[in-house]
């Protein structure tokens, strides 16, 4: 993995790809579209046949959902996506708040002005592939972002150790989208790139705190009530 690719599980299909990477991929996109909603049983079989492949990479692909916090394998019992709730969302931002915002603040004090200009780019062409319903390519977009400034902080385990509450944290932005969180999010990345352009840490890092916390605010006013309790 570069320092500027974000995510393992988002690496777009590149020569060499063994059949275990395609089916991670494809599993990680239906998890996230809601294709396999949360509690939704995982059948080794029947996914194996959909996806047109053996069980043994399908298998691979479901242990690196679980590792990633997208699916839970009961002993005895088999798989199924996780479900989502307020406690599990509230958790896994308040996690993502302290790694993210400490990254953001090193990246302030060392990025460059190329990865600015790719960060910009990262966030206009999430801003335009929303407005043009491209979910998926948006949500590339948006990694694309925020990871270009996590490897600017400059750090090896940063992105590595964001990657999986990262992960966790799409299901639930994109289990309740809606078109004012996007435009009052592009304000928050604004606001991010901004600080990161005057180098100044402080307000990088209080940048990305209040972006996540209201981020966490407005999925939880979106979220039906029975995943609030």
């Amino acid at each position: 993995m570069s320092r500027m690719d974000g995510p393992s599980a988002l690496t777009p299909a590149r020569k060499g790809r063994t059949l275990a990477d395609t089916a991670a991929s494809e599993l990680h996109r239906m998890i996230l579209s809601g294709e396999l909603p949360a509690g939704s049983p995982l059948r080794l079989t029947d996914l194996a046949a959909q996806l047109e492949m053996s069980p043994m990479p399908v298998r691979d692909a479901m242990r690196r959902m679980e590792a990633l916090g997208l699916v839970e394998i009961i002993p005895h019992k088999g798989a199924r996506v996780r479900e989502l709730t307020e406690d599990d969302l509230r958790d896994t931002y308040e996690v993502r708040v302290e790694l993210e915002s400490l990254a953001t603040a090193r990246a302030a004090l060392h990025i460059t002005p190329e990865a600015l200009e790719r960060a910009a780019e990262a966030l206009e062409r999430h801003q335009r592939l929303l407005e043009a319903g491209d979910v998926d390519s948006a949500r590339k977009a948006h990694t694309d972002f925020h990871f270009g400034i996590y490897h600017a902080s400059g750090s090896l385990w940063l992105p590595r150790a964001i990657e999986p509450v990262w992960q966790n944290s799409e299901r639930y932005r994109f289990a309740v989208p809606d078109a004012e969180r996007r435009r009052l999010s592009h304000l928050e990345h604004r606001a991010i790139l901004d600080a990161c352009a005057a180098h100044d840490p402080e307000a990088a890092a209080a940048a990305l705190r209040a972006h996540l916390e209201s981020t966490v605010d407005r999925i939880i006013a979106a979220m039906p009530t029975s995943q609030t309790r």
